[in-house]
């Protein structure tokens, strides 16, 4: 499960993400800019927004995500006492809300209802040659500290090949399994998608076979 912690007050930023990384990926921001950069980067399961940090504050950052379809669940951190900025998150798309100060397992806790309500899995990651790890729930490619979030017909062909190591695939397989028959590719299209992962995960990796189809190479 890979988190977002959004935090500027740096000595609780420090317990709070020790704490967690004992059960789950973190990453920690200052600031909204910071966020975005990350978000960008690549996918997060879970967002922990403070409200309270310079600049743009957590709530009009979730805000923001929302309005670009951003659709990952949210817990709001407070030191606010009342209901005002507690409306405030839950209309701009949080799910839940702690108070500070507050208890780590408590923390955790409100993480694992996050995790059933939206049934968010562990995401072990299968680990490729060159030291590259892919996550297929979110969709992730991690090769040192690189990190994308593949096109939805680059993870499934990602996907394909792995699932068939060693095993000359026909263009045509390729295709039916991954494309809708209304929707089929044109070969430019797929090898333009091919020379995509080529570039990722290294060119050797993706064998073409001449007159037959393509092969990836584990070892």
């Amino acid at each position: 499960m890979r988190i977002l912690l959004m935090e500027d007050d740096p000595v609780l930023a420090d317990i709070v993400t020790d704490f967690l990384e004992e059960f789950y990926d973190v990453d920690h921001v200052y600031d909204a800019g910071e966020a975005t950069a990350k978000i960008e980067a690549g996918r997060y399961d879970l967002y922990l927004f403070d409200i309270n940090v310079p600049g743009q504050n957590g709530i009009e950052l979730l805000r923001e995500r929302r309005a670009f379809h951003d659709t990952t669940p949210a817990i709001i951190l407070t030191a606010y006492e009342g209901t005002a900025r507690l409306t405030a998150g839950f209309d701009a798309g949080a799910h839940d809300y702690i108070r500070k100060p507050f208890e780590l397992e408590e923390l955790r806790a409100r993480i694992e209802n996050s995790r059933r309500l939206f049934n968010i899995e562990q995401d072990a990651g299968i680990e490729m040659p060159g030291g590259c790890v892919y996550y297929a729930r979110r969709k992730t490619l991690e090769c040192g500290e690189s990190s994308r979030t593949l096109a939805p017909k680059e993870a499934a062909l990602l996907e394909y090949f792995l699932a068939h190591p060693g095993r000359t695939l026909s263009a045509e397989e390729i295709v039916t399994n991954l494309w809708e028959y209304d929707r089929l590719p044109s070969d430019a299209t797929l090898r333009s998608h091919i020379r995509r992962l080529r570039e990722l995960i290294g060119t050797e990796r993706i064998v073409t076979v001449r007159g037959v189809g393509y092969r990836y190479e584990r070892a």
